[in-house]
C-alpha cells in the first residue's frame, strides 16, 4: 500500500498530507523542456567550481613558488614542500565538507545549504588570493575545499529529487558536461595567467579571483532556484512542497497540473531527520559499505589517471613540453565525454555502466602501458579519461539514488568522503610506484582499483534505472 506522510495532527486545507507516491508521479511527470534543463544547468554550476578549483591546484603552485610564498622540501611551512601541502589541504578540507557538514543538507534543506556552500567557497577563495603567507593559504585553501566539499554533495542530492526518474542519469551526464569544461577552461587560464604579474598582482592571484566572483554571480542567479519538493514533503511542510511542485510545472511548461488529491492519513512514512545510526541500519549498511568500497577504489582511477598524466606521458618518453600538449588534448574527453554520454545514459542501467566505464579503463590503460607511439598514447589516454567522465556521472547519479530522502545528503556525504581520503593516501602510493614500478606499474595499480569497483558494485550493487526513488 502506498505510504502518506502526515503530522499526526489536523491541518488547514492547503496543509493537506498526501502520497510520497502523488508526488514522485508529478515529478516523473515534468517533460524535459527548456525550463527543466535550465534548471539542471544552474545547479551544475556549482560543481564546475568545485572542479575548477580541484583542477587548479597544480596549476597554481608554480605561481606561488615563484612569488617566494611555497618553498621546496624541509623548507615549507609544515616540514614539508609546500606545494603538497596545499594538495593535502585541498582534499582535507573536502573530506570535512563532505563527512561533517553535508548532513545539514538534511537538517535545513537542499536550496539554504546549496547558497551557503557556494558563498562560503567565494569568501574563502577571496581570502585565499589575499594571503603573504604559506601557513594562511594552505590554511584558507583547506577553508574552500570545506565549502566544495557541502557543494557538490548537495548538488548531487538536489539534482536526483528533482529530475523525473526516466531522465536522472541523463541529466547527472549532462550536468558533469557543464563541471568538466572547466577543467580546459583552468587549464588555459592558468597558461596565459599565472606566468603574468598585472597591475602589481600576480597571475595565481587572478586565476583564484576569477573563480571566487564568478561563483558569487552565480549565486544571485540560483537565488530564485526552488527548495527540493521531497524533502518539504519529508518534513511535513506540505503548503510549500504543493506550492515548488506548481512552480516548478509551470517552469517546465505544464500549465493544466490539478492539485494533489485528499487522502486519508493513517501512518507516518518515517522519520523527519536521520541519524548517523540510519545509514548503518540493517537496511541501508550493506549500500553505504558498497559505496564506501566504491570511493575509495574508484578516486584511484580518477585521479591517479588524471593528476599524473603529465607524468605519465613523460615515463613513456614523451619530453615535458609535449607532455602537457597530449595532457591537453586527453583532458578534452572529460567534457566531450560526458556530453556524448548524455544522449545515451538512460538507456542501460546505472551500476552496469559503472561497471563497464571501469571496464573500459581497464582495457585501455592496459594498451597504454604498451604504446610509446604519441598517436597511440593520444588515443589510450583519450578513452581512459572519456571512461572516468562516464565513470564519474554514473557513480555520483547511483550513489544519490540509493538512500531515502531523510539520510540521502547525510549517506552520500559520509561515502563520498572516502574518496577524498583515497586520493591523499593514493597520491603518495602513486609516487613511489611510479619511482620503483614506472608507468607500467601505476597503470597496473589503477587497473586493479577499477577491477575492484567492478566487482563491488556488480555483484552488490542494486538496480535503479527508471525506478522511482521512494522505490529503490
Amino acid at each position: 500500500m502506498a505510504e502518506c506522510v502526515t503530522t499526526g495532527r489536523d491541518e488547514p486545507d492547503n496543509q493537506q498530507p498526501f502520497y510520497q507516491q502523488d508526488l514522485a508521479a508529478r515529478i516523473d511527470a515534468l517533460p524535459a523542456s527548456a525550463g527543466l534543463w535550465k534548471f539542471i544547468i544552474l545547479l551544475s554550476l556549482g560543481g564546475f567550481f568545485e572542479l575548477y578549483d580541484l583542477f587548479q591546484t597544480g596549476y597554481i603552485s608554480g605561481g606561488l613558488a615563484a612569488d617566494g610564498i611555497f618553498h621546496a622540501g624541509g623548507q615549507g611551512a609544515f616540514g614539508i614542500a609546500d606545494s603538497a601541502a596545499f594538495a593535502a589541504a585541498t582534499f582535507l578540507g573536502l573530506f570535512i565538507g563532505a563527512s561533517l557538514l553535508s548532513p545539514w543538507a538534511d537538517r535545513i534543506g537542499r536550496r539554504a545549504t546549496f547558497m551557503y556552500a557556494l558563498l562560503w567557497y567565494g569568501l574563502f577563495s577571496l581570502l585565499m588570493a589575499c594571503q603573504q603567507q604559506a601557513e594562511w593559504v594552505i590554511f584558507m585553501r583547506m577553508m574552500v575545499g570545506i565549502g566544495l566539499g557541502v557543494e557538490l554533495v548537495t548538488i548531487d542530492t538536489y539534482l536526483t529529487e528533482w529530475v523525473p526518474a526516466p531522465l536522472r542519469t541523463r541529466a547527472f551526464a549532462f550536468a558533469f558536461f557543464i563541471q568538466f569544461l572547466s577543467v580546459p577552461a583552468v587549464a588555459l587560464m592558468s597558461w596565459w595567467l599565472v606566468p603574468q604579474t598585472i597591475f602589481g598582482l600576480s597571475g595565481w592571484r587572478y586565476v583564484v579571483i576569477i573563480g571566487a566572483l564568478a561563483s558569487v554571480l552565480v549565486w544571485v542567479i540560483r537565488k530564485r532556484l526552488p527548495e527540493s519538493a521531497r524533502w518539504l514533503l519529508q518534513q511535513r511542510r506540505f503548503g510549500e512542497a504543493r506550492r515548488v511542485m506548481r512552480d516548478m510545472e509551470t517552469r517546465c511548461g505544464v500549465v493544466d497540473g490539478e492539485d494533489f488529491p485528499p487522502r486519508a492519513a493513517p501512518e507516518a512514512a518515517g522519520p523527519v531527520r536521520g541519524s548517523f545510526r540510519d545509514i548503518w541500519s540493517p537496511r541501508y549498511r550493506g549500500r553505504t559499505a558498497t559505496m564506501m568500497v566504491m570511493n575509495i577504489f574508484q578516486a584511484i582511477g580518477f585521479f591517479g589517471f588524471g593528476n599524473w598524466l603529465p607524468a605519465l606521458l613523460s615515463g613513456q618518453g614523451a619530453s615535458v613540453t609535449h607532455s602537457l600538449l597530449y595532457a591537453f588534448f586527453i583532458t578534452l574527453a572529460y567534457p566531450l565525454g560526458a556530453l556524448l554520454c548524455s544522449r545515451y545514459a538512460d538507456r542501460m542501467e546505472n551500476k552496469w555502466q559503472i561497471v563497464l566505464a571501469c571496464l573500459t579503463t581497464v582495457v585501455f590503460g592496459s594498451l597504454f602501458a604498451l604504446q610509446s607511439s604519441p598517436a597511440w598514447l593520444i588515443v589510450c589516454g583519450f578513452f581512459i579519461t572519456w571512461s572516468n567522465a562516464w565513470l564519474t556521472y554514473s557513480y555520483h547519479s547511483y550513489q544519490s539514488e540509493v538512500f531515502p530522502t531523510y539520510i540521502r545528503a547525510r549517506a552520500v556525504g559520509f561515502c563520498y568522503s572516502f574518496s577524498r581520503l583515497s586520493t591523499v593516501f593514493s597520491s603518495i602510493i602513486i609516487g613511489f610506484i611510479l619511482q620503483y614500478g614506472g608507468t607500467g606499474g601505476v597503470i597496473a595499480f589503477i587497473v586493479a582499483s577499477m577491477l575492484i569497483v567492478m566487482l563491488t558494485i556488480g555483484i552488490f550493487g542494486p538496480k535503479t534505472r527508471g525506478v522511482d526513488l521512494e522505490d529503490i
